[in-house]
């Protein structure tokens, strides 16, 4: 990309950060983010610094919840925004709204649109579009309330989590079940926990594969990842809860990492990431996501979940991913910034035009 762009990084702060940036992104002191690990700095921030080695002017804009940084993010002048809000006033279902507005302002920003960030979130919703297309999920039942939404014929072992919440929200070593007695008290919990619907799976055993997806009109699927859960302490369930993602001081957290898979052949690295691809575009993601799946040892392959706008910190497995393929950090950066620039279809819907 060679103009010179101003680019506002958008994300939300509603009381749960101590502090904000300061303007100088290397000042920054140590600090956590809900759904984070701990580490020395917020992806923001390396976006941030990564904007500026590019040439690009960045700033912060940043939403509390309150109507005055709704105000300013109207009239803020950037060029793109590069959305990393993933809720509003702490309402998770209220991150499509943020995307929703960012569009009635007819302003360019990264990531998928409302469309995308609502299927994606109703994970119900998204398994039932998977079926009609013939990937590949786990068979479910909905629950809320004492209303079954909708069932398959499933059976034990099952896995309960809410069936809107992302970064493994609500799941732990409690959430697989094999019981009818753990599924009530399982289902209780989220209902009470989350007051939302309990998505509750058949449990596959298998390898967990993630696949970064790039780009909207010829995506690409890079690298395959693998977060290695056979070392999890006996008797733990194989899933990425909340201890494997966010727990430092635990032992599921120490024994488990990510790193690009390399053991598998060539025809079932094809096939996992041709269902990956399908799953982005089925449900209208762009410019980046990641797809979550399951390899059993027959060589089945489940989608588990799709993420738009995943997390990218250099820490990340969709960076990690990027790495592999020969991407630095500012070019993965740059090149996300280029699909939202060069996708003609969202220009002409907001009538936007760059100067070539």
């Amino acid at each position: 990309m060679d103009k010179k762009l101003k680019v506002a990084v958008l994300y939300e702060n509603w009381g749960w950060e101590e502090e904000q940036p300061d303007p100088e992104p290397e000042k920054k002191k140590r600090g956590t983010k809900k759904k984070r690990r701990k580490r020395e700095k917020h992806d923001r921030e390396e976006i941030y610094e990564a904007l500026e080695k590019l040439g690009h002017e960045p700033s912060y804009v940043v939403l509390d919840g309150e109507d005055k940084t709704l105000n300013a993010l109207a009239r803020c002048e950037a060029d793109i925004f590069f959305n990393l809000v993933e809720s509003y006033s702490g309402d998770d279902t209220k991150e499509m709204q943020v995307a929703g507005y960012l569009d009635l302002l007819r302003r360019l920003y990264t990531g998928a649109g409302p469309q995308g960030l609502y299927i994606a979130q109703d994970k119900g919703l998204a398994k039932k579009i998977f079926q009609f297309h013939g990937i590949r999920s786990p068979y479910f039942a909905m629950c809320y309330q004492g209303m079954l939404e909708h069932s398959h014929d499933i059976k034990f072992p099952l896995i309960v989590k809410p069936a809107s919440e992302d970064g493994s929200l609500g799941i732990d070593k409690d959430s697989v079940v094999d019981s009818v007695k753990g599924l009530m008290e399982r289902i209780h919990y989220v209902q009470e926990e989350f007051e939302c619907p309990a998505l509750i799976e058949e449990y596959i055993e298998g390898r967990e594969i993630y696949a970064a997806v790039l780009g909207n009109q010829r995506p690409e699927v890079l690298p395959l990842i693998e977060l290695d859960l056979s070392k999890l302490p006996a008797g733990m369930p194989k899933v990425a809860g909340m201890e494997v993602k966010w727990d430092k001081d635990s032992e599921a957290y120490k024994v488990t990492k990510s790193a690009p898979v390399e053991d598998l052949d060539e025809e079932t690295t094809k096939k996992l990431s041709r269902t990956a691809l399908a799953a982005y575009q089925i449900l209208k993601l762009r410019d980046y996501g990641r797809i979550d799946m399951r390899l059993t040892d027959k060589g089945e392959i489940y989608v588990i979940e799709a993420n738009p706008n995943p997390w990218l910190s250099s820490e990340s497995e969709f960076f990690m991913a990027a790495k592999k393929s020969g991407r630095s950090y500012a070019e993965m950066v740059e090149e996300i910034l280029d699909h939202v620039r060069n996708d003609r279809r969202r220009r002409d819907r907001l009538r936007i035009g760059y100067a070539e």
